[in-house]
């Protein structure tokens, strides 16, 4: 049953503004009026992000609300982890073709779940007819100087991916049906539904972000392929890139649906992973490994920024000759 705008905000938008883990921190003002108030913490940087999830772009038509819920606030959470911020508020802009009670409840508790787990404080935004889509900003704090940043790698430096890329890549693959040029092997039902839920529910790794600041010398998320995201991140630092095919960290679940080199293609070229691609110095790698366990989860050293622009994809110490290109709004669609 459909339901009006502002019964809408009240009911199932207004309780997010209060992130149960942490609090509303610095929140003066937060849903309900023409803006937000918001108390930014002395003596920290600001970080803010915005992204937009689409139907039919990022999400299949008939996708799981709660899993729309869930991405919308994760891609932005990704970035946020990327620059070594702790998210702090989100502003949500939801554009409904009806607002059908079911769909928004889903939507809402996909969002706030997430939001509760990085006490992140809805604080305002905005509700509008239209065809379906979700922009959300989310505002974060970092230490001045302390920003990680994708300009700050250096030659020699070691480059590493968090995670298993790919698994997104795959699970929308499987999402698709026939159209996604995947199907599910005899006793691989459990894997399918692991890649499935990867690309549904991605884990934005904010706190491998906060344990990183200080160590590692560049970070990128990995939104739109990791060849292409860890291109741009020794491009921006004035280097190339020598990316070992060999080290790409591929989960069993891949490499059980689609074969070792469908999942290389998938590691390299999948985007909707939001894992950390980041280079460290090799005069602190002993500090990395303390770095990985405050952060909770694994990395793995795939390539070396070099002198020579460019991105050079090797296997068995030559060309692999596997594709690199990323997402790119305009060029690819669902």
């Amino acid at each position: 049953m459909p339901i009006g705008e502002f019964d809408l905000i009240d009911r199932y938008f207004r309780p997010l503004g209060s992130a149960p883990r942490r609090g509303p921190r610095g929140v003066v003002l937060g849903v309900g009026d023409d803006a937000a108030l918001l108390d930014v913490p002395a003596g920290q940087w600001l970080v803010a992000a915005l992204d937009t999830l689409v139907e039919g772009t990022h999400f299949l038509p008939g996708c799981d609300p709660l899993s729309i819920g869930h991405r919308a606030l994760a891609v932005n959470l990704s970035d946020l982890a990327a620059m070594g911020s702790e998210p702090a508020w989100a502003l949500l802009g939801l554009t409904l073709p009806s607002a059908e009670e079911r769909f928004i409840e889903a939507f809402a508790r996909g969002f706030g779940d997430l939001a509760a787990r990085f006490g992140v404080s809805l604080v305002g935004g905005d509700t509008t007819s239209g065809p379906l889509a979700a922009s959300v900003q989310v505002l974060g704090f970092v230490p001045p100087g302390q920003a990680l940043r994708r300009d700050g790698g250096a030659v020699g430096d070691l480059v590493f991916v968090s995670g298993t890329p790919g698994d997104a890549a795959a699970g929308l693959g499987l999402e698709r049906g026939p159209a996604g040029g995947l199907t599910v092997p005899t006793g691989a039902a459990a894997a399918a539904t692991t890649l499935r839920n990867r690309f549904l529910f991605p884990t934005p790794r904010v706190d491998l972000g906060l344990a990183l600041r200080g160590l590692a010398s560049a970070c990128i998320d990995v939104s739109d392929g990791l060849a292409a995201d860890a291109g741009k991140l020794a491009s921006a630092s004035g280097c190339g890139l020598r990316l070992d095919v060999e080290a790409l960290p591929l989960s069993e679940a891949l490499l059980d649906v689609a074969g070792l080199f469908r999942a290389r293609e998938f590691a390299l070229t999948g985007g909707d992973d939001y894992e950390l691609c980041f280079s460290v110095p090799p005069s602190r790698l002993a500090e990395l490994a303390d770095a990985l366990e405050r952060g909770g989860c694994a990395a793995r050293c795939i390539g070396v920024l070099e002198p020579e622009a460019g991105l050079r994809v090797r296997l068995d110490g030559r060309d692999s000759g596997l594709p690199t290109a990323g997402f790119d709004h305009f060029r690819c669609a669902l």
